[in-house]
Formats: C-alpha cells, sequence, structure tokens
C-alpha cells in the first residue's frame, strides 16, 4: 500500500527539482547540491510507485551527478557524448538526473513505472528521449557501448560513450566479451564505469560469484583503469578527465560506493537492501537530511 506524503514534507516539488536557472549560472553550479536533490527523486519516485529499486538507485547518484553536470557534453546535436545505463534498474537515479537538470518536468515525478510514463521501470528509448539506449537484461549495456563508440570513431562522429554497469552484473560473460573486444581494438572514446557497492539481488558479490581483482583483469585486458570513492566528486571528476585524456585504450572507473547510500554520516538506507520502500516516517525523516522537505 502506498502512503500520501503530506503537502508540507512534500514541498516545493518544482523548487527542489526543476533548477535550470542555477545550472545557467556556473557560480551557483554545486554537485553536492544537486546529488542530495538528486537523492530527494530518487526516494519521491520509488515512494510513489510503490517500488523500486533504491539501493542500486542511491549508490549510483554520485557517478551520475558528475557524468550529468560537469563531464558531459549533453546537448542533444552532433558530437555529443552518449550515456548507456547498463544496469537498468537503477533507471530512477538517471531520471532524477534528468528532472533535476530541467531535461524533464518536475511533474512526472510522480509518474514512475506507471503506464505510458517516460519514467519505466527500466530505461526506454521509445518513450523517453533522454535515454540512448533501452536496458534491462543485465550484460549487455557494455557491448552497446561498445558498438556506439566504435561508431563514431568510424564515422569521425566525436563525443565520448559512457557506461554504468554493477559490480554483480560484471559476473556475465558478456561483458567480458566486450571487455576483451574494447581493449584489443582500443576503443578509448569509451569508459565503462562499475558501480562497485558488493551487493546483488540475493546477497554479496563475494558469496554469490567473486569477481577477485577486477582491476587487474580490466588490466590484463588492456583496459586503463582507476579505482575511485564513488561518492567523492572530485576523485570521480578527477577519474573522467583522465579517461577523456586517453586516446590509446578504453578507460574503466572502478567506483566504490554503498548501497543506499544516502550521506557520509548516515547508515545505509535499508540496511543496503537492493531495493524495497521506506516507511513514510522514514521517507519524511530522509527528506530532511536531504535538506530539500519543507
Amino acid at each position: 500500500m502506498t502512503h500520501s506524503l503530506s503537502a508540507s514534507s512534500i514541498g516545493r516539488i518544482g523548487d527542489d527539482l526543476a533548477i535550470q536557472a542555477e545550472l545557467e549560472d556556473p557560480e551557483v553550479l554545486n554537485i553536492e547540491s544537486l546529488s542530495r536533490r538528486m537523492r530527494a527523486a530518487v526516494l519521491r519516485m520509488i515512494h510513489d510507485a510503490g517500488s523500486g529499486h533504491i539501493g542500486s538507485s542511491l549508490s549510483a547518484v554520485d557517478v551520475m551527478a558528475v557524468l550529468r553536470f560537469d563531464q558531459m557534453r549533453w546537448s542533444r546535436g552532433p558530437g555529443r557524448d552518449v550515456f548507456v545505463l547498463s544496469k537498468g534498474h537503477a533507471a530512477p537515479a538517471w531520471y532524477a538526473a534528468l528532472l533535476v537538470g530541467g531535461d524533464l518536468d518536475a511533474g512526472l515525478v510522480s509518474t514512475l513505472r506507471t503506464l505510458d510514463s517516460p519514467l519505466q521501470g527500466h530505461p526506454d528509448r521509445a518513450r523517453c528521449e533522454f535515454v540512448d539506449v533501452s536496458t534491462g537484461a543485465l550484460g549487455q549495456g557494455l557491448s552497446v557501448a561498445i558498438g556506439r563508440a566504435q561508431g563514431r570513431r568510424l564515422r569521425d562522429g566525436g563525443g565520448h560513450v559512457y557506461c554504468l554497469a554493477g559490480d554483480g552484473e560484471c559476473q556475465e560473460g558478456q561483458v567480458w566479451e566486450g571487455a576483451m573486444y574494447a581493449g584489443a581494438r582500443g576503443v578509448s572514446n569509451l569508459t565503462l564505469v562499475v558501480d562497485a557497492n558488493g551487493r546483488q539481488s540475493d546477497g554479496t558479490v563475494e558469496s554469490t560469484l567473486p569477481l577477485d581483482s577486477l582491476a587487474e583483469k580490466l588490466t590484463a585486458f588492456r583496459w586503463s583503469v582507476r579505482e575511485v570513492n564513488g561518492h567523492s566528486h572530485e576523485e570521480l571528476r578527477q577519474a573522467f578527465s583522465a579517461a577523456r585524456r586517453e586516446h590509446r585504450r578504453p578507460t574503466a572507473v572502478i567506483a566504490h560506493t554503498q548501497k543506499g547510500h544516502l550521506g557520509p554520516d548516515r547508515a545505509p538506507l535499508l540496511d543496503g537492501s537492493h531495493s524495497g520502500l521506506l516507511k513514510p516516517d522514514e521517507l519524511e525523516e530522509s527528506l530532511r537530511y536531504l535538506k530539500v522537505a519543507r
């Protein structure tokens, strides 16, 4: 059963989420503030939908905030960058970036997982123009991203391709076929970001199928590899900037994150579960912590 928030706790959704005017002023741009608004949007979307992958979405918010608001060439014209959300169940985090950035109307925040909404449970490019690739079945996103990146190289189309995958997803064989190909062919306009939160649907990555040294494996496949704190905006910025300067190899950024991450001084929401719902009082307290509720 879904519970409705009070008008006072919802606050000014439009003011909280649609902040395009702020983005036009570089002096106001603050990725920390943007990521907090994104987290609030994720919580509201999943609450209103009555279901969703809250842990997986929150672990990826900082990565997406840095990409969308700082690193990506986001115009929809020629030479723009491409974003492939291979871990498609974390779609609420990408929708949050689009809502906060003013690409989507703030009123859509309550339409997650509803019929005909652009905010489907997994990204659907047929319904949302800001989705580059429809994803859902895990393990496939990297292959598509490699194809996009190679196509840009062969046609001299410019732009960088970013693919965000989960660490549990890296247990899929197709990921390693793609990694081997991209390294061998030197697909340097490709960055794979691994959301390494250590958890997957039915437990930990370690107890399900250990990846051991992911960095060593990718290095052996001829990738440039960087390991960062996936909740540090500065470390992410530095890693992504270095990836754009790499002209010989693809880059993998292994972003160590926490499932259900709300803030550095907070325990993960729902004990880091893959999915689930907050109780109404937990939701309101979380929004107050994020400083967007009124």
